[in-house]
């Protein structure tokens, strides 16, 4: 079996995070805004069936497909409005 490993953190102070900057923004409207946004959680697995099995376990509660983007890669995305949130699976060569 494939393993991989997803970068998170602790979703609260995540969540907590996001609601910091909508006030702010909301709160400063001279601060200039992004056309669009992403927001990306990587999946590290050495091989590629390890890093199509993290992007899958993302994936699937956002009700999005995994797309094989090529070289390694795998990717999904959902998007609210102008923002998108997903993952991508990178092959370790290309990890920095």
């Amino acid at each position: 079996m494939s393993t991989y490993v997803i970068r998170s953190v602790d979703r609260t102070a995540f969540l907590a995070g996001l609601r910091e900057l909508v006030d702010f923004l909301t709160a400063n409207s001279a601060v200039v805004v992004p056309r669009h946004a992403s927001v990306i959680v990587l999946v590290d697995a050495a091989d590629p069936a390890g890093r199509r099995a993290g992007v899958e376990s993302v994936a699937a509660p956002l009700g999005v497909p995994t797309e094989d983007i090529g070289l390694g890669y795998f990717d999904a995305r959902r998007d609210f409005g102008p923002v998108s949130f997903g993952a991508v699976g990178v092959p370790p060569e290309d990890r920095q």
